[in-house]
């Protein structure tokens, strides 16, 4: 995968947690399905939460500056 993008890290993560490192065959089993589709919904739910965390930390900090800088008088 070049760079760490979220998709790239995901397929990694989850592909090494759910597929074993040595193919029976050349289809996934059951188990491994749901194990992925489990482990792709779980990783792009913590992503969303975190993005979303981030924003309003982000917002948080935008708000106490203006507060700082107006008690300072400055711009």
């Amino acid at each position: 995968c070049p760079g760490l993008t979220v998709p790239c890290r995901m397929t990694q993560a989850c592909h090494r947690k759910c597929v074993p490192p040595h193919y029976k065959e050349a289809e996934l089993s059951k188990g491994e399905s749901v194990c992925l589709d489990r482990c792709v919904a779980k990783y792009l739910e913590v992503h969303e939460r975190m993005g979303k965390k981030l924003t309003e930390l982000s917002l948080q900090d935008e708000e106490l500056l203006k507060r700082m800088q107006q008690g300072t008088g400055t711009a």
